[in-house]
C-alpha cells in the first residue's frame, strides 16, 4: 500500500489504514515519544493518544506540506512536549525514584560533579574494559543500571557485579 492509498484510506475513515500505519510506525512515534517523555508507560499512553489524533484529524494531512511520516511525528513530538509541559505531570515528576535522588539532591544544592577535575576518567580508563564500559555507561553517560544491561546484553546482576568491583579497584587508589 503505497502512502497516498493510506492517506485516502485514512481520510474515508477506513480502520485498515490505521492498523496499516500502526504496524509501520508505531516503533519509530514511540521512540520520538520516548526521548521526551522518560516514563514508559506515559510514552506508550502517548503512542496511543498519537493514534486517535492521527485518526480524528486525517483530513488536516496535506501532502504538500510534507510526507505522512513527518506529520505522524509532528504530532507524536507535540504531544510528547505538552505531556511534559503540563501541570499534571510536574506534580507526579515531583515524586523521585530512589534511583534519581542522588541528581536531585546534587541539583538541589547546586552541586557540581566534574570527572575531569578530580582526574577519575583518567583513573576509570586505566581498569579493566568490562569495568570501564559500564561505569563509563552508568557514571558518565546517565544510563541506569537495567538500561546498561541491556544495551551490553548482559544479566543484571553482572552488570551490578562490575561496577561493585570496578568502585573497588578505584578506592584502592584514594587509600
Amino acid at each position: 500500500m503505497s502512502e497516498e492509498d493510506l492517506v485516502l484510506a485514512l481520510k474515508s475513515r477506513e480502520t485498515i489504514a490505521v492498523q496499516a500505519l500502526y504496524d509501520m510506525y508505531s516503533g519509530a512515534l514511540l521512540g520520538v515519544i520516548s526521548r521526551i517523555v522518560l516514563q514508559q508507560e506515559i510514552a506508550e499512553d502517548l503512542l496511543q493518544e498519537t493514534f486517535v489524533k492521527i485518526w480524528n484529524s486525517a483530513e488536516q494531512y496535506d501532502a504538500s506540506k510534507g510526507r505522512l511520516f513527518t506529520w505522524m511525528m509532528n504530532i507524536a513530538r507535540n504531544l510528547a512536549i505538552d505531556k511534559v509541559r503540563s501541570k499534571d505531570f510536574r506534580n507526579t515528576s515531583k515524586n523521585q525514584d530512589i534511583e534519581n535522588n542522588v541528581d536531585f539532591i546534587d541539583a538541589q544544592s547546586r552541586v557540581i560533579f566534574n570527572a575531569d577535575i578530580l582526574g577519575l576518567k583518567d583513573l576509570v580508563t586505566a581498569l579493566k574494559p568490562e569495568f570501564k564500559h559500564v561505569l563509563d555507561m552508568v557514571y558518565f553517560r546517565g544510563y541506569t543500571h537495567v538500561e546498561a544491561a541491556e544495551e551490553l546484553d548482559l544479566p543484571l546482576g553482572t552488570v551490578k557485579t562490575r561496577i561493585r568491583m570496578a568502585i573497588m579497584e578505584l578506592r584502592k587508589n584514594f587509600n
